[in-house]
């Protein structure tokens, strides 16, 4: 009897494990909206879509597009979508803020992820390679003939995103890890590296990045920054997503460490003496987010079509929780690196507990407006201020 006892015990907290782990695990449903009312600004500022690639004239066919990277290159947008191999080129041909012709760029990749542009080259990052391109002809389409493969990239389980910027005529690539917490072993995940602009002489530039998707340079100091995605399974507020500024040598602590120097001891159980986490070992965050945030995108608005108080300040996307009881993030926000400030800048994506869409990348206009990409609504946005 006692032991039937003790079963059905065991049975029920089993149940309510289940339960509570589905939970988790649902991704909240998205509702399809026609309007934009629901997205909040600061006051002065509208947002509008400038490209639905789910319907209408631009939609993509094949699976529902979810765009991800952008670039902006002679007032054209060309944007990745990995889930169906291709760069894309937006273009406003009759300059209304709307997207009016849509040109398949190249395709036939393998998860093409980042983009840049340098010297006459588009530089692609895919899931197990960086490849550049030209485009002599100015007809927004790859010349066939000029395609060259620069790096290989370790691909498979885990983060499939790579992310690749240019400067300097140096190429720095982001490539996330293959598990949620472990130690990798190859050195290429969880990292960053820096090749020659011809894919040659690459070495790793910092590691201990679990999922740096975004890197951005701040105009006029050239420093690099990057948004960096936590681990899972800590709970609802650990460990925080961040903000790191990112230099050469350094060890921004995943696995063994997260945050200001905080030593994961759920996954790193051995015992120590002396703080593992602290300096010169690992280095501590820049900017601390909330946790499971999923901060993705970043940008320095350099434009002057926004009030003061907005201009030089750095924009990071949230794309949003998947695995906490009460979702967070689906938003935009503004930080200000002088004081470290996280303010909302543009939110209502999460309504209640349903998503609406995900912001993915944000991206300097040439008017001084941005272009945000959604990859669960298949749209790109553009904030102006018309204040």
């Amino acid at each position: 009897m006692k032991k039937v006892f003790i079963l059905a015990v065991v049975a029920a907290l089993l149940l309510v494990a289940m339960i509570f782990l589905l939970n988790m695990l649902t991704v909240r449903p998205i509702v399809p909206s026609e309007s934009l009312n629901e997205i909040n600004l600061p006051s002065g500022f509208v947002i509008t879509v400038f490209a639905d690639l789910g319907s209408g004239e631009l939609s993509i066919p094949g699976p529902n597009p979810g765009p991800r990277m952008m670039l902006v290159r002679d007032g054209a947008l060309f944007v990745s979508v990995p889930n169906q191999g291709k760069i894309i080129v937006l273009e406003d041909s009759n300059n209304d803020n709307k997207a009016d012709n849509v040109t398949f760029f190249i395709d036939g990749l393998n998860n093409p992820h980042g983009i840049d542009f340098s010297d006459g080259w588009f530089y692609i990052a895919q899931e197990d390679k960086v490849i550049r391109v030209r485009d002599d002809n100015n007809d927004l389409k790859a010349d066939e003939n000029s395609i060259q493969n620069l790096t290989g990239l370790p691909s498979g389980a885990g983060h499939f995103t790579r992310t690749v910027r240019v400067k300097d005529g140096l190429m720095y690539i982001s490539a996330g890890s293959s598990c949620n917490v472990c130690i990798e072993n190859d050195s290429m995940r969880a990292a960053i590296q820096r090749c020659n602009i011809d894919g040659s002489k690459c070495s790793i530039f910092a590691k201990g990045l679990r999922n740096a998707v975004g890197m951005a340079f701040q105009p006029g100091t050239g420093k690099l920054f990057a948004t960096e995605n936590g681990r899972d399974w800590l709970g609802d507020d650990l460990p925080p997503d961040e903000i790191n500024f990112i230099e050469e040598g350094k060890n921004y602590g995943w696995p063994i460490c997260y945050g200001k120097n905080i030593h994961d001891t759920d996954f790193d159980k051995n015992v120590y003496i002396r703080n593992p986490c602290m300096e010169p070992f690992e280095t501590p965050s820049l900017v601390d987010l909330q946790a499971h945030s999923a901060p993705l995108g970043l940008v320095f608005y350099n434009g002057t079509a926004f009030p003061n108080q907005y201009q030089g300040k750095l924009f990071v996307t949230y794309h949003g929780s998947w695995n906490r009881q009460v979702p967070t993030g689906y938003k935009i926000v503004m930080i200000d690196l002088n004081d470290f400030s996280v303010k909302d800048f543009a939110t209502g994506w999460l309504q209640n507990s349903s998503v609406i869409g995900r912001p993915v990348d944000i991206a300097n206009a040439p008017d001084g407006s941005l272009f945000v990409s959604d990859d669960a609504a298949g749209k790109i946005y553009r904030i102006s201020y018309n204040g």
